[in-house]
């Protein structure tokens, strides 16, 4: 027949037990001192001689881990352990713990701990326990203040069925709050582009961009190599004329925070985005925005360690005009002016008489519309496809 195995608690407890009654015996037959006999039990004089007194009143019962025998008046009844399991199963299959206790917490006004959580979960097998994670032996400090550095990287994953999206995120190292984060088809130029500006926008100008060294980043001569600092990327031009350094993360250890924020992300959003029905990125973006990344960073931001910010308004320039692609160009004799195999004509005004020979730039902005300046100057503006925009007029930029 077999026995039903016993705790490890009870174990101990048994086993302590009998060591009492051998130092007890020991004392009490004059071969050990009190002070041996409580070495041998591994505690003070003062401890053994409470023991002998509860030995000597209730016999070994009275040495018992009341604990181990006694209900405890905060221990959960089994319509609350049910309640919790549906709750998860009906809505919540799939999520992590973490994730669903947060949502426990605000949906349920559940008073309940993470552990618990995880305990009752895992108990009803529907949660699976998770490996133990090595240990980050070498950490670098934060920034001391918001504003100091700033991260942006972007991860590759299937974030909704049936489609494969990249979340880039641009987030503060000195808070961890995530200042700009949406979905793209491809991370590049123009979404650095989109993080960088909405970054700007709404805090201001950061004082270093840390990124990795992504060709749309820097440009690297020799494979896994340092950067040039020299030839700049329209990433790199664009932060050189925001007066913004640039850092380069030479491995995925130095970018930990952006890897520790994207396994959350890509723990939560997915389920996030199934719950809430949204396939599409326009949709999906505007979830980030409006419900997701304010969440996020109230739950996972922390505070600087020194009280104020690094960050500066933006007052001088058009930042649009700034964060975007630039390409010099010579005007044609019909002028015109060619770039990726479109023809973009410059029409007549009141300034010269044309522009050809003449040396000009085209902007190709975040959302791929077009500009042609001469010097500071914004001659017309043109759709994606090079199509003259119905609401485009010269103007007049201060230098």
């Amino acid at each position: 027949m077999q026995h039903a195995p016993i705790s490890r608690a009870r174990y101990v407890q048994e086993n302590r037990k009998m060591r009492f009654q051998e130092a007890y015996d020991g004392w009490s037959e004059g071969r050990l001192t009190q002070a041996e006999a409580a070495l041998l039990l591994g505690q003070c004089e003062r401890s053994f001689r409470r023991h002998i007194e509860r030995f000597e009143a209730d016999g070994l019962e009275g040495l018992l881990d009341k604990r181990l025998s006694q209900i405890s008046k905060r221990r959960a009844s089994g319509v609350e352990v049910d309640h919790v399991v549906q709750f998860y199963k009906s809505s919540f299959a799939g999520w992590n713990v973490a994730h669903f206790h947060s949502k426990y917490k605000a949906e349920l006004s559940g008073a309940r701990s993470y552990s618990w959580l995880k305990s009752v979960l895992q108990g009803a097998g529907v949660v699976k326990a998770c490996k133990v994670r090595g240990k980050h032996r070498i950490k670098r400090e934060r920034m001391p203040l918001a504003g100091m550095m700033i991260h942006q990287d972007a991860s590759t994953h299937r974030w909704v069925p049936n489609a494969v999206w990249d979340l880039v995120v641009t987030m503060d190292d000195a808070t961890s709050e995530h200042t700009s984060m949406f979905f793209c088809a491809q991370e590049g130029t123009a979404s650095s582009f989109h993080g960088l500006g909405q970054t700007i926008a709404r805090y201001g100008l950061f004082a270093s961009l840390y990124s990795d060294r992504g060709s749309h980043y820097f440009t690297t001569p020799e494979a896994g190599g340092k950067v040039d600092k020299v030839n700049l990327t329209e990433v790199g031009r664009a932060l050189s004329q925001l007066g913004i350094d640039h850092i380069a993360a030479y491995s995925p250890e130095a970018r930990g925070s952006s890897e520790r924020a994207f396994q959350t992300h890509q723990g939560r959003l997915p389920q996030e985005l199934a719950r809430a029905g949204i396939t599409d990125m326009s949709s999906a973006n505007q979830y980030l925005d409006q419900v997701y990344r304010v969440a996020h960073n109230r739950e996972f931001a922390v505070a600087s360690a020194l009280e104020g910010t690094a960050y500066v308004p933006f007052i001088s320039g058009n930042l649009p005009d700034i964060l975007c692609e630039q390409h010099d160009r010579k005007v044609d004799n019909d002028n015109c002016v060619s770039f990726e195999g479109m023809s973009l004509q410059i029409p007549a005004d009141e300034f010269r008489y044309h522009y050809v020979r003449t040396k000009v730039r085209v902007h190709r902005y975040v959302d791929g519309t077009l500009a042609l300046f001469h010097g500071p100057r914004k001659l017309v503006s043109f759709s994606a496809t090079g199509v003259l925009r119905a609401e485009s007029e010269v103007l007049r930029l201060a230098a």
